[in-house]
């Protein structure tokens, strides 16, 4: 035998320092080894450390209680070779065996009372046996649920409710983390029975951690659990908290703690009931579940579309579900997944949902909204063939799912009734008669069919005489229903009409409809496809509907609502003008307040977010959602940009790669960034680790984008960054840069300003976990006195870069700007002077950047006669030190050009220019950058005395010492 081992070592090592100075390490190791045995083809080996492996097993199956050492040395291998094709008798070992350990564990842990500090590490192997058991595949479920039941009959759930409260942390946390993976649906009842407060406060506690993933996916899961009891529970936990921490945890980047926050809005939709869906939509949970449903992992896109579906279901709050935007990407998803590949994809759902849990997502199957009845049969169609597979398809019966999805399975939705079908394909029942989505083309028999399925089977034989297919059944009218087919009452007719309206709006025309007439009336509202197949029928196409008169709309088309008439009118006119091409007046039609840009590859989660930050704000936001990699650019979205008074381009990495060398602009973002340079959209760039292209490398129609100051995104300061956005939507700071975005810097690894290594601190807003880069404040550097002369005011103090700018950082622009400088001052030996680059009109690290070549002068240097001026120009950089984040950003944010005019302003703009710092600026930017110089104005009387002086100033300058 041959034994390959597997250590576990805590190695304790000491540093002694020889005489000649070097260091000796010795190393202790405690070992506690785990063995694997295979067979070898030479030599026999064998290894003391399988000897109390083989003792602790032993012990175990003889019901003798081994030591805590045997315990945290006992081999999990069995755990590890069980798979799908197991025997039940290698089940059944594994569970009486693991059921004798976590007897002894619990034994140990009472015993122990956290004496000797080696209760979380028994706490951990459980958590590691309990993870291995739910991972094995196809008998996981039962091996699972067995260990957790002996973990509940033993008394280790009441020993890890107590531990929820221990002032140890590690001990909270480690049972906090076994507890999540322990709450089954009985080990759930008994923790809501005994002790419900204390395991939300600490899944709460963990949630805050904001420094550790681990403590996020464990508090957000265990709320995953809880919301998955009873309504009352449900209420209990959203009193408690629970709700909002999940809320505010949706802002993580973590896959697997976003994933739990996605189950859990889910269970808390099926189990919370009427009022505690009122409680979500009170807090927005429908807005928060749109990033979710857009996100990238399908495990989290699932969840999230399976919450909104069911939220939407209920009729009370479906308006506000709709406004929301979510639902609109249900149907993208369950066109896309199948059911059988996906339920292998995740663990979580790899054993399937409860009884109860599935009991509660059969009236979803009776809605009366199109993707929520796609999605429960999807899920339907996921779990009978799991069930399958356990043998259980049983519980479909006893939970009544078999008519809702007969009734699914027969009707004209073309998506749900495939995966009906499924369903009761895989669980042995007889698939119905199945109605096509194509109602024009249905026969007599098909249209008996339908009307048994609305609950007017007693006419039914009415239509057959009658001989009503398809194309009759879109053309009746109320008195051929009164007076053909024998509804005589009122109220009857009104309900088969009800029926009739929703048929036509689920309907597909492709037969008749070549123009594709019905997606027009659909852009206008979906109610509008009730007048599809008239029109159609009196002729109307969609080249010849911009004749269209009210009078023909109204007599050849049958549609008498005059509103509708009139929005079809509206919308035609819209369409001629959006092909005319016509942009003129489009900045007085600004009816959207923000379009979001992004790269579908990996910008969707940062757009959807800003979505989301921005409508809590009450903007109204369009983000694109069916996007195609490939395929005709859809006009409808250059409207949308033409109609949208800001422009927010998100900016991941490599965002603009494909827009260079994009010269017949084929890109989506290339030309949605042109669009908005038409409109004259104030254009905001959401910066997240990305890098500026040279401008000479983009198109010329998009060159100008690299001049718009923009906002750097910092995951951890959300509701800062928003805060900054706000600003500039509202006027606040300026949005145009003059200087080229050539002259920035290129580094943009780090988040802080270009050319100035050190970092504001953010504000005070809670810090989330994230895997940005930190940068630290550097070391105070010698305090000097900076003072910046404007015509006619009072010098402005000035924080200095603490560190001259590296090489790295300097793009060939400032370069050539620090040598025109170096020409005109003339040389000064010692110190040497600290030279000072224009900053970039970028936020970048949450600052403004205000582009300006400051005057700086050291507090040697002479001071301005005015007195009121020396006053002010004596501000020490200490008193900036002592002033909050807010005061410093409110002194960057007022020192702008001159030439930049800030809404709503009441002080004099300040220009911080001298002329020579104008001309290299000038010359700088029309050697780097295409755009031509704009022509110099002629200086006013106060400006060509402001030069004067500031040329004295320099003069004096030059020849008094630098402070360095």
């Amino acid at each position: 035998f041959f034994s390959s081992q597997k250590a576990m070592a805590a190695q304790q090592q000491r540093q002694t320092v020889t005489l000649t100075g070097i260091f000796n390490h010795e190393k202790h190791m405690a070992a506690s080894s785990q063995s694997s045995i295979t067979i070898a083809s030479k030599g026999v080996t064998s290894k003391s450390s399988m000897i109390n492996a083989a003792n602790a097993v032993n012990q175990l199956m003889n019901g003798i209680r081994p030591a805590e050492d045997e315990l945290l040395s006992l081999p999990l291998d069995d755990l590890d070779l069980l798979c799908s094709k197991s025997s039940p008798q290698d089940v059944d070992r594994a569970i009486d065996k693991y059921s004798n350990f976590l007897d002894c564990f619990v034994e140990r842990l009472k015993a122990n009372d956290g004496k000797n500090g080696k209760a979380p590490l028994l706490l951990n192997r459980v958590n590691e046996i309990i993870r291995k058991a739910w991972a094995v595949p196809t008998h996981g479920h039962e091996l699972g649920y067995s260990l957790c039941n002996t973990l509940r009959t033993r008394g280790g759930l009441d020993l890890l409710m107590s531990n929820c409260v221990a002032s140890d942390k590690e001990l909270q946390f480690s049972s906090a983390r076994l507890l999540e993976q322990c709450l089954t649906t009985e080990n759930r009842a008994h923790v809501v029975e005994h002790g419900l407060e204390k395991v939300v406060n600490v899944a709460c506690v963990c949630t805050k951690n904001a420094n550790s993933v681990d403590h996020s996916r464990v508090g957000t899961g265990i709320l995953e659990h809880l919301f998955k009891h009873s309504e009352g529970t449900c209420s209990d936990v959203i009193r408690l908290g629970g709700l909002d921490a999940v809320l505010f945890e949706c802002r993580k980047n973590d896959i697997e703690t976003l994933r739990h926050c996605a189950g859990a809005l889910a269970n808390l939709s099926l189990y919370g009931g009427a009022e505690n869906q009122e409680a979500m939509i009170k807090r927005k949970v429908p807005m928060w579940l749109f990033p979710l449903a857009f996100h990238n992992d399908d495990n989290i896109k699932y969840y999230a579309c399976l919450a909104i579906a069911v939220l939407v279901a209920n009729k009370e709050i479906e308006a506000a579900v709709l406004k929301s935007g979510t639902l609109d990407l249900v149907e993208p998803f369950v066109t896309s997944h199948n059911p059988y590949e996906f339920a292998k994809s995740n663990l979580a759902h790899a054993h399937g949902q409860s009884k109860n849990w599935l009991e509660r997502l059969v009236p979803v199957l009776s809605s009366k909204r199109e993707e929520a009845r796609n999605l429960a049969a999807f899920h339907f169609c996921m779990e009978a063939g799991i069930k399958k597979q356990q043998g259980n398809t049983e519980i479909f019966r006893m939970i009544g799912a078999i008519e809702p999805l007969k009734k699914v399975a027969s009707c004209p939705n073309a998506v749900a009734s495939k995966y009906a079908a499924q369903a009761l394909r895989l669980i042995g029942e007889e698939i119905p008669h199945k109605l096509s989505q194509q109602v024009p083309l249905w026969s007599t028999e098909d249209v008996r069919e339908w009307v048994k399925q609305i609950g007017f089977a007693e006419c039914a034989q009415n239509f057959v005489e009658s001989r009503v297919d398809g194309d009759l059944l879109l053309q009746l009218t109320e008195e051929n229903l009164k007076e053909d087919i024998g509804l005589t009452n009122g109220i009857r007719r009104r309900r088969f009409t009800r029926e009739l309206q929703n048929l036509k709006k689920m309907a597909d025309y492709s037969s008749r409809d070549t123009g594709n007439l019905n997606s027009f009336l659909q852009s206008i509202g979906q109610e509008f496809s009730i007048y599809t197949y008239s029109m159609l029928n009196a002729g109307v196409e969609r080249d010849s509907i911009k004749s269209l008169t009210d009078d023909q709309l109204l007599t050849e088309c049958g549609i008498t609502n005059s509103i509708h008439r009139l929005r079809i009118q509206s919308a035609i006119k819209e369409m001629q003008h959006n092909q005319l091409g016509s942009s003129e007046n489009e900045s007085s039609d600004k009816s959207l307040d923000v379009f979001v840009s992004y790269r579908r590859s990996n910008g969707s989660q940062l757009a959807s977010l800003l979505k989301v930050h921005l409508q809590l704000r009450g903007f109204s936001v369009f983000i694109d959602v069916e996007r195609l990699e490939a395929g005709k650019f859809d006009n409808n979205l250059l409207q949308s940009i033409r109609q949208a008074k800001h422009f927010l381009l998100v900016l991941t990495p490599k965002a603009l790669e494909r827009c260079i060398q994009d010269s017949e602009c084929k890109d989506w973002v290339h030309r949605e960034i042109v669009a908005a340079l038409q409109s004259q959209c104030n254009i905001i760039p959401i910066i997240d680790n990305f890098q500026w292209p040279e401008p000479e490398e983009l198109p010329e129609d998009m060159r100008a984008v690299c001049h718009f100051n923009g906002v750097r995104w910092i995951h951890d300061y959300q509701d800062a960054c928003v805060d900054k956005l706000e600003r500039f939507m509202r006027g606040e700071i300026p949005v145009r840069s003059d200087i080229p975005r050539s002259i920035a810097s290129k580094d943009v690894s780090q988040p802080n300003t270009p050319g100035n290594t050190n970092m504001r601190q953010p504000p005070n807003y809670q810090r989330m976990h994230s895997n940005e880069s930190r940068v630290g404040l550097p070391p105070t550097s010698p305090r000097l006195k900076f003072t910046h002369t404007h015509p006619g005011g009072s010098p402005i103090p000035r924080r200095p870069p603490r560190h001259p700018p590296s090489p790295s950082t300097r793009s060939r622009s400032l370069e050539l700007l620090d040598q025109d400088e170096k020409k005109s001052v003339s040389p000064v030996r010692e110190p040497e002077k600290t030279q000072t680059r224009p900053r970039s009109r970028s936020l970048d690290g949450l600052l403004d950047e205000d582009g300006i070549m400051p005057d700086m002068k050291t507090e040697e240097s002479p001071k301005p006669s005015n007195e009121s001026n020396k006053t002010d120009s004596n501000t020490s950089l200490e008193t900036l030190d002592r002033l909050s984040d807010a005061k410093v950003e409110d002194i960057l944010i007022q020192a702008v050009p001159q030439s930049v005019q800030i809404k709503g302003e009441q002080e004099p703009i300040v220009n911080l220019h001298s002329e020579n710092c104008e001309d290299q600026v000038a010359k700088s930017s029309e050697a780097q950058s295409p755009r031509p110089v704009p022509r110099q104005r002629v200086k006013t009387a106060v400006e060509v005395k402001s030069e004067s002086v500031n040329t004295v100033q320099q003069e004096e300058a030059q020849n008094s010492p630098n402070l360095e």
